[in-house]
């Protein structure tokens, strides 16, 4: 079942299931990067500072050696003053090779990813204290590659340790008999192929790792082809819905539309399938605005309130069709209809003021 799902999950991952994965804090991260970028600062810092700190260090201690006299151990105070002497001598030489170490290790984090604090992590889970579980992540795909690139650092530093001590075998023991300047200087030439040869390995493994990293991270997200309708559902919300919001919307201006009838100076009707309602108070605006609309039934419900409240109905088919084709509810007539409603709300008034004096 479980190959079944992999291979059913042929889609990339969208932006969203990217973002759920990385707040959970899921994030493509080689573990090589560090490593790398730590012998990086090993071998700058064997290279750029090393030589003179052991230099200083050196002098330091050939003053205490060659000048006794000046370092007295008498009582319990000179002892300290000795040891925070000799202290601070080996702070100057250690502090620039943790700083680099640390400095090269958060660049090397932060240029995979930005940090980000996730509970998820810390999270007690029963499942890490399951030896099955645990077995299944060491023998896993990702424990494998992770052992095979244990074993090949190893080998590499292996054979690198052995050419160049073998190389170095004879010089190293003439060192040895020589001043110890001249041993201190071989034996840093030495150690600075030993780490140049490494930082090289270490930067092979280190840029396939980044890479296998992402690809086997950006893998695992795959989704389904369910899993993307899914979740496009979720995000634009489900067709279904929408469609049932879409029709209480319409069926809410509807009658919303039909109330307004009510209010309504007059209606330009096409017998039974176009009706348009309009209205014409000079107060109001300065030309007719359009209360309702609408064809078939909806049109035959505006004549029905029209004529319930004595809203004056004028049959003009062609009018009316191009009313309801052109003009928009809620909005003044286009300026094409001014003449044809003019003459109509004319014949409104006149027929109003009639039945004025006939009271």
């Amino acid at each position: 079942m479980a190959d079944e799902d992999k291979d059913s999950k042929t889609e990339a991952p969208t932006a969203k299931k990217q973002a759920d994965a990385a707040e959970k804090g899921n994030t493509p991260f080689s573990r090589e990067v560090p490593i790398f970028a730590t012998v990086l600062a090993t071998f700058i810092y064997l290279t750029f500072y090393l030589p003179d700190g052991i230099s200083r260090v050196s002098e330091s201690l050939r003053d205490i050696f060659e000048q006794p006299d000046q370092w007295k151990i008498e009582t319990g105070p000179d002892a300290m003053s000795l040891f925070v002497h000799l202290g601070w001598v080996s702070a100057v030489l250690l502090t620039p090779a943790m700083l680099l170490f640390m400095i090269f290790g958060v660049v090397a984090s932060i240029s995979q990813n930005l940090p980000t604090p996730v509970l998820e992590r810390i999270r007690p889970q029963l499942s890490r204290l399951s030896p099955a579980k645990g077995f299944a992540r060491i023998f896993s795909l990702p424990g494998l590659i992770e052992f095979g690139k244990s074993l090949f650092k190893i080998l590499i530093v292996g054979v690198i340790m052995f050419f160049v001590l073998k190389s170095e075998y004879f010089n190293a023991i003439d060192a040895m008999f020589s001043d110890p300047q001249t041993f201190f200087e071989r034996t840093m030439t030495i150690m600075r192929k030993i780490v140049l040869v490494v930082l090289f390995a270490t930067a092979v493994v280190a840029i396939a790792d980044f890479f296998w990293s992402r690809h086997h991270w950006f893998t695992e997200l795959k989704m389904t082809r369910h899993e993307v309708k899914e979740e496009n559902k979720q995000a634009q919300g489900d067709p279904f819905v929408k469609g049932r919001q879409r029709s209480l919307m319409r069926d809410r201006a509807r009658r919303r539309m039909i109330a307004n009838v009510e209010r309504a100076t007059l209606v330009i009707a096409n017998p039974t399938h176009y009706a348009v309602a309009l209205r014409y108070v000079r107060e109001e605006n300065d030309a007719p605005v359009v209360l309702a609309k609408g064809q078939d039934l909806i049109a035959l419900k505006i004549r029905e309130i029209a004529e319930k409240n004595g809203i004056p109905v004028f049959e003009d088919p062609p009018l009316a069709r191009s009313m309801f084709a052109q003009v928009s509810i809620d909005s003044v007539i286009p300026s094409v209809f001014y003449k044809a409603v003019a003459e109509l709300i004319h014949r409104v008034y006149a027929a109003d003021a009639r039945n004025k004096r006939v009271r």
